[in-house]
């Protein structure tokens, strides 16, 4: 059964039994419904339609302001840009609420989103583009210049509507003077609950982007599980956030979360610190979801802005440092929720909240999933040992046309690439990745802890801890260093900091090389790049 006339992402699903075991006996869905629908239209059924879904620097938008953005959105796809059921279509700028509602009308037409980090180039584009089969791209007026060059150079990009601005060429449409003729109707696609909703593509940390599918059930599932189960938002919850719509993290936290509840959000368009603070402050947002490392710099600056309204900090994307959690619940009162979560499981699967937190734990596995600890040869390894982390519940990998599909699932288990262990009490605690585990003169060193240690120091304000090539140790830990502006460089210091490392943690894991840095390589969703710090 499927809504889809165009069967692209079915035709490229990996064959059935390379999928890991997607147990939804919990969630009850039907086998037909749109997503679209059942957050949007069905919300609005039981929340109302003038419930305040965004705020804005000009306003607010409801509910029901936001359905008949959508509707009209979703005309123009059909009657102008000819989309059919089952189409991929690239979404492209940053997180605003004409995005948004690009990113419904796209489900509600039928088609599948494909949402695009705002700052990807046009090789970038034009991989997404040749990859995923894309005919149609919706993009962002302001951050037209490199659809433009794809169009160029990747002729199946056939059509582009612009929006938030005109088209720059007689090759686009401009969306929002057309949507203003449709009607404020529109009859939805029925797809079915096994039909593909979304082509989230990683943040390529390593090699090509792979390019995992969800299903509109998925879609539903994620909103019904962390958010239910660990996060407990209500109606009254203003969310807010820095990561980008293209970044299923920030997809969930920011639009899909909220509205599954009646809540609101506020977007932030260029997520640098003090906008993001200033935006907490006059919109009193009381949900939070940012990264590791947003969190730790917002402690210097949490005394310029009143963000008392806060109540609840999710963290995800990198591990949640020790010391980066202790300052933040010392000064704001608030215990981070931490959580690990994947494109290719959609979002957060291992995480908990408020008393159930161990500090450094990552938490337990929702409700809904399963998880265990292997070794190379799949065997369950003993509490304490640390090994792969195999992951299993109602969502899970399903790469579009991918040989990686059989590295990421064995058995029926997602094989998410981190290593880990699991205390007596069912706690999950982060090593490293499973390929940045050191080893140094017999020793298996976790990065992820000589920069725990580091990080505790005054001076320290971002690390990176790598191993590097060594002829008499194998490899050693080398630690990449960004400073406080107080403190300078030098060697005095790196001394006084392998010696902190030693007092803190076994000493054979002090980092025998540092570098200081003015900045270390991310990704554009925060990630650090460690594979750049080694030279890979």
């Amino acid at each position: 059964m499927t809504g889809h006339i165009d069967t692209f992402a079915a035709d490229n699903l990996p064959p059935k039994e390379e999928w890991p075991e997607l147990d939804c006996s919990m969630l009850g869905y039907p086998d037909t419904f749109n997503v679209a629908v059942e957050l949007l239209d069905k919300g609005i059924a039981q929340f109302g339609a003038n419930r305040v879904l965004f705020h804005t620097d000009d306003g607010r938008i409801t509910y029901g302001e936001f359905l008949t953005m959508v509707n009209q959105y979703a005309a123009v796809l059909v009657d102008e840009l000819g989309v059919q059921p089952g189409n991929r279509i690239l979404l492209r700028g940053p997180n605003t609420p004409e995005l948004a509602a690009l990113w419904f009308a796209t489900l509600k037409a039928g088609g599948i989103c494909v949402t695009t980090m705002p700052l990807l180039r046009e090789v970038e584009l034009s991989y997404i583009v040749t990859k995923a089969e894309v005919d149609v791209a919706l993009c962002d007026a302001r951050f037209a210049d490199e659809i433009v060059k794809t169009q160029s150079s990747t002729p199946r990009l056939t059509k582009v509507g612009y929006f938030l601005g005109e088209s720059p060429n007689d090759n686009g449409l401009t969306l929002d003077s057309l949507r203003t003729s449709k009607s404020e109707a529109f009859d939805a696609i029925l797809t079915s609950a096994n039909d593909t909703a979304l082509i989230g593509f990683t943040s390529g940390t390593t090699g090509n982007p792979k390019a995992t599918m969800h299903f509109h059930r998925d879609v539903l599932a994620i909103c019904d599980l962390f958010p239910k189960h660990v996060l407990k938002p209500t109606k009254d919850d203003v969310f807010c956030g820095t990561p980008p719509f293209a970044f299923t993290f920030g997809l969930g936290a920011l639009l899909l979360f909220p509205m599954r509840v009646g809540a609101s959000a506020f977007l932030v368009e260029k997520p640098d610190l003090d906008t993001f603070l200033r935006k907490i402050e006059s919109h009193k947002a009381t949900v939070s979801f940012t990264s590791p490392t947003a969190y730790r710099a917002m402690l210097d600056k949490v005394n310029e802005y009143d963000i008392s309204s806060l109540s609840k900090c999710v963290s995800a994307g990198e591990t949640l440092p020790l010391p980066t959690f202790e300052s933040w619940r010392e000064k704001m009162g608030i215990s981070i929720i931490d959580g690990i979560g994947a494109t290719e499981l959609l979002h957060i699967f291992i995480s908990s909240a408020g008393d159930d937190i161990r500090p450094g734990a990552t938490g337990k596995p929702v409700p809904g999933y399963q998880a265990k600890i292997v070794n190379d040869a799949f065997e369950e390894l003993p509490k304490g040992q640390v090994g792969l982390l195999a992951v299993k519940g109602p969502t899970g990998c399903r790469y579009l046309d991918d040989d990686r599909q059989q590295k990421y699932v064995k058995n029926g288990w997602n094989l998410t690439g981190d290593a880990y262990k699991e205390d007596e009490d069912g706690y999950f605690w982060f090593q490293a990745r499973a390929d940045d585990m050191i080893i140094s003169s017999g020793y298996n060193i976790s990065g992820i802890e000589v920069e725990r240690a580091l990080l505790s120091h005054p001076s320290v304000a971002e690390c990176g801890v790598v191993g590097v090539p060594d002829d008499a140790r194998g490899h050693i830990v080398k630690a990449f260093i960004v400073l406080r502006d107080e403190y300078n460089p030098g060697d005095d210091l790196a001394k006084e900091l392998q010696d902190f490392v030693k007092s803190e943690i076994a000493p054979y894991k002090y980092p025998r090389a540092i570098e200081f840095r003015s900045e270390l390589p991310k990704t554009e969703t925060g990630k650090l790049q460690r594979f750049k710090l080694r030279g890979d």
